[in-house]
């Protein structure tokens, strides 16, 4: 029978929403055990959270000061060692999962199953390829270790509350490397919603003409409560910082209602909201391919249109 290790990702003590979906894609595997693997040096209230989550039947903690901060080269090694007995490794498919996860599939001597979006069976699984224009089945070896990084978009959450996991720590003993450390960490700060866990984003793209521009976008998305995202077009032009990205490059997000203010479409952009709910379009130009995926399409000068929304609203 499979047995699944769910990565948990976390910062500043909490654990991120990315980890229940991952727990999500394990139980669809359908086997004998879903533990969740808590890396820290204060793993506690991590491991609190990861127990309420439906379906996790252990939390198993190791508790290191190199945990302090998710540095992959670190954790790897400690990853690797803690799947001995396991049939599946699951991370989410995250910037934190993308950076440990092929370290520890190169640890195990296997190929890394990337952006699983279902799993058809237990070493079955589909997956995007060609800017998501193309689903492929991947099957891996029964033999080996499944490492596989999960597509967040593609899966909801596993309930959490309910449920009350014990929790254990591990004695991981493994040499870690020293030609990595951590010197600071640099983050944006917003009272907006979290992008990737948003239920509704506002994204801006290069239609909305300069930075100064751009707060308009800010503005509408405060009067409906979303996350701002923006296109690479937009990243580029230098109107908003890059973590805003969204696309292929960017973030792969899934809120029920979307807003494309400005954002012709390229399929890049298109991958990262396939998955979204509702898809509402603001453009000028009539022909543009976001059109095409929008439920909803308005044509039209933005600065004209936003306003209008926002009155509307009250």
């Amino acid at each position: 029978m499979s047995k699944i290790l769910v990565i948990a990702e976390h910062l500043g003590g909490k654990l991120n929403a990315s980890t229940a979906r991952a727990v999500s894609a394990a139980a669809a595997v359908k086997g004998e055990a879903i533990d969740v693997l808590v890396l820290s040096d204060a793993p506690d209230a991590v491991a609190a959270e990861a127990a309420k989550i439906e379906g996790v039947n252990r939390v198993l903690t190791v508790t290191r000061p190199e945990n302090a901060h998710p540095l992959a080269a670190m954790l790897a090694p400690q990853i690797a060692k803690a799947a001995d007995g396991y049939s599946h490794v699951f991370a989410p498919s995250t910037t934190f999962g993308k950076d440990v996860a092929p370290r520890v599939a190169a640890l195990l001597g296997v190929a890394q199953v990337s952006d699983v979006m279902s799993v058809e069976a237990a070493h079955t699984f589909k997956r995007p390829i060609y800017a998501g224009n193309a689903i492929i089945t991947v099957e891996a070896d029964a033999n080996h270790t499944v490492v596989a990084t999960i597509r967040t978009a593609s899966w909801s959450a596993a309930a959490s509350g309910t449920n009350t996991a014990p929790v254990e720590a591990l004695a991981i003993d493994v040499p870690l490397p020293t030609h990595t450390r951590f010197v600071e960490l640099n983050q944006g700060s917003s009272d907006r919603p979290d992008l990737q866990s948003a239920s509704k984003v506002v994204s801006g793209g290069r239609g909305v003409g300069s930075k100064e521009n751009f707060d308009i976008i800010y503005k509408f998305a405060d009067k409906i409560g979303a996350a701002v995202g923006a296109s690479r077009a937009a990243v580029d032009a230098g109107y908003c910082p890059n973590e805003m990205q969204v696309g292929q490059t960017g973030k792969i997000i899934a809120p029920e209602l979307y807003m494309a203010i400005g954002i012709s479409g390229a399929i890049q952009h298109l991958t990262g909201i396939k998955d979204a709910g509702t898809i509402v379009a603001i453009n000028k130009d009539g022909e543009a391919p976001i059109f095409e995926v929008a439920d909803f399409g308005l044509v039209g000068d933005l600065f004209k249109i936003i306003p209008e929304l926002e009155a509307a609203l009250g």
